[in-house]
C-alpha cells in the first residue's frame, strides 16, 4: 500500500530508472539516494509492533511522494502546502537527536512542506527530521557553482550506494541488512500463539468493561444526535475511544443547539476536523471543543461543496460514457473533501474543451478514481481504473475503450471473491470460536481467503474466545486483540 516507487527503488538498492527533475536540477534518482536515510528511518516495516506509528508513517510516506512527483511535472503550478508527521527510528548506534526519544525507540517529527523545488524539499525532510545533509555537499555546491556562473544546468548524478565495509568501520547499522533481518525473524504462529496467548487473555478480560462502555456509549450518542454511525479511521484502543465519544458525550450538554446540524450525518473520528470524500464529518482527536463547534457552524458550507462534488461527477461520467467515479477510502489516508472538489474540478474542466468520441452507454457499470500523483492511467486488480487527474485525453480515451472487457472481467471477479471471502470469514469465526475476525483494509480477498481456510486447518485452541485481526505482523494489542500476519508460517 504505501510501497511508492521511491520505496521500491530504495529497496533494490537504486535499480531502477527515474524521470530528471528539471527543478534547481535534481534528478528522480538524486531525490531518493539523498533520502536513502530518512526512508530507512521511516519506513513502515519497522513498525511492526506498534501499528498506529506504522499507518501514520504509510500515510505520511504517500503524501511526501505524491508531492516530489509533483514537482517533476512541467508545466504543473507548486503544490499546496503538506503538513506531514512522521515516527523517526534511531538508526545509529549513537544518535544525537534535537527530538525526545519515546520508550519505543522512536520520536515524533511534524513538519511542513512548502518549498517550491525539490532539493529544497529534500533539505527540508532530512533537516526536519534532524538527519544528515552532509552526503548532499556535492549537489550543493554544485547548484551553488551554477547560480554563480549562470550557466546551463546539467543533471547532476551521483548514486549512494555504500560498501558494506563502510559500515564495519564506521559502526553505523547496515539499514538494508537491518530491514532484511526485520523480515526473517518471524516464528511459527503455533509457537507464537503459545507464548502470547495468556497476555492476549489478561489484557482482553481487563478490558471488558470498557468495551461494555464504548457500545453503550456509541449507542446512546447515536440516537441522541440522530447520526448515521460513529466510526474511527484506524484501530485506536477502545479506552481511546470512549474518551473520544465521552468528549463528544459532554459537548453535547454543553451545547445541544451547536450538534443538532449533525442529524443524519456519519462522524468519523479522525486525525483532522472538516469533511471527508464520503461526505463524513471528521472530528480531530487533538481537536478542542471550540474547534468541533466551528467546524459544526460550517457545516452548510460543506454539504453544499459536496453537492456540488456530485453534480461535477455527473458531469465527468456524463463525458466519460456513464463511467463512475468514486473514492475509495480504506485505500489510502483520509481524502479531505475540499481536495477532492479540486481534484473533481480541475479533471472535468481538462475533459470539457475535448470531443471525445465515447458512446453514452459504453462505459455503464465500470467506476475509476482519480489520482493527483500519477502520470498514467492504469487499470486496479479489482476492477476500478485508477486516472491521472492530468492525464492526456485522446490517451485516457484509447485506455478507457481498450480496457473496458478487462475491468468487467475483473469486477465480475472481485465480486465473487468478496462473497467467497464473507463465507470463509463466517466459517472461520464459528469454527475457531472467536469472539471476532478482522483484517487491516490492505489485507485483499486474495489473501483474507487462504489465510482462513489455513487457519481453520490449523485449529489452534490458543485463538478461541479472542479477538484475531488479520494484518502483515504479529503482536498483541493494548486490548489483548491478536494482531497476525495474513501468510503466517506453519
Amino acid at each position: 500500500m504505501y510501497e511508492t516507487t521511491f520505496l521500491r527503488y530504495v529497496r533494490l538498492g537504486g535499480r531502477c530508472v527515474s524521470a530528471h527533475i528539471q527543478r534547481r536540477n535534481l534528478s528522480g534518482a538524486d531525490a531518493i539516494n539523498a533520502l536513502r536515510p530518512f526512508y530507512f528511518a521511516v519506513h513502515p516495516d519497522f513498525f511492526g509492533q506498534h501499528p498506529r506509528e506504522r499507518e501514520v508513517n504509510e500515510n505520511s510516506l504517500k503524501r511526501l511522494n505524491g508531492y516530489l512527483e509533483n514537482l517533476q511535472k512541467p508545466g504543473v503550478r507548486s503544490p499546496k502546502p503538506a503538513n506531514l508527521t512522521f515516527f523517526v527510528r534511531d538508526t545509529k548506534e549513537k544518535a544525537n537527536s534535537n527530538g525526545s526519544l519515546l520508550a519505543s525507540g522512536f520520536r515524533s517529527v511534524t513538519f511542513t512542506l512548502q518549498s517550491k523545488d525539490v532539493l529544497s524539499t529534500v533539505l527540508d525532510v532530512l533537516r526536519s527530521c534532524s538527519l544528515s545533509v552532509e552526503h548532499m555537499q556535492d549537489v550543493l555546491k554544485t547548484e551553488t557553482g551554477k547560480s554563480s556562473t549562470q550557466q546551463p544546468a546539467t543533471a547532476f548524478y551521483r548514486p549512494i550506494k555504500w560498501d558494506k565495509t563502510y559500515y564495519t568501520f564506521t559502526g553505523f547499522r547496515d539499514p538494508e541488512q537491518e530491514l532484511e533481518q526485520a523480515r526473517r525473524v518471524e516464528p511459527t504462529l503455533s509457537l507464537w500463539l503459545r507464548n502470547n496467548e495468556p497476555e492476549a487473555t489478561k489484557k482482553q478480560n481487563a478490558s471488558l468493561p470498557r468495551r461494555e462502555e464504548l457500545k453503550r456509549l456509541k449507542r446512546e450518542l447515536i440516537q441522541k444526535l440522530g447520526l448515521l454511525d460513529i466510526r474511527w479511521q484506524r484501530k485506536w484502543g477502545v479506552s481511546h475511544k470512549c474518551c473520544q465519544l465521552q468528549s463528544l458525550g459532554r459537548l453535547s450538554t454543553q451545547s445541544p443547539e451547536a450538534l443538532h446540524i449533525l442529524k443524519g450525518h456519519i462522524i468519523v473520528f479522525t486525525d483532522q476536523s472538516g469533511m471527508n470524500a464520503s461526505g463524513h464529518v471528521m472530528l480531530g482527536t487533538m481537536d478542542v471543543h471550540h474547534q468541533w463547534t466551528k467546524l459544526f457552524e460550517r457545516l452548510p458550507s460543506y454539504r453544499s461543496l459536496f453537492q456540488h462534488s456530485d453534480w461535477l461527477k455527473e458531469r465527468i461520467s456524463h463525458l466519460l460514457g456513464g463511467i463512475q467515479v468514486i473514492h475509495i477510502e480504506r485505500m489510502g489516508p483520509v481524502l479531505p473533501l475540499e481536495e477532492h472538489y479540486s481534484t473533481l474540478n480541475t479533471f472535468h474542466k481538462r475533459l470539457l474543451p475535448q470531443r471525445l468520441s465515447l458512446h453514452p452507454r459504453s462505459m455503464q457499470g465500470l467506476t475509476m478514481t482519480l489520482e493527483n500523483d500519477r502520470s498514467t492511467p492504469c487499470l486496479h486488480e479489482m476492477g476500478h481504473f485508477i486516472i491521472p487527474t492530468m492525464c492526456d485525453t485522446l490517451q485516457l480515451q484509447n485506455f478507457l475503450q481498450s480496457q473496458a472487457q478487462e475491468a468487467r472481467r475483473r469486477m465480475q471477479r472481485k465480486d465473487k471473491l468478496e462473497a467467497e471471502e464473507e463465507d470463509v470469514v463466517s466459517s472461520c469465526l464459528q469454527d475457531l470460536s472467536l469472539r471476532s475476525l478482522s483484517k487491516e483494509p490492505s489485507v485483499s480477498s486474495n489473501q483474507m481467503i487462504p489465510c482462513c481456510m489455513r487457519l481453520m486447518e490449523e485449529r489452534s485452541p490458543h485463538m478461541q474466545g479472542l479477538h484475531l485481526y488479520i494484518s502483515h505482523f504479529y503482536s498483541v494489542m493494548q486490548d489483548g486483540d491478536l494482531c497476525i500476519p495474513w501468510d503466517w508460517k506453519g
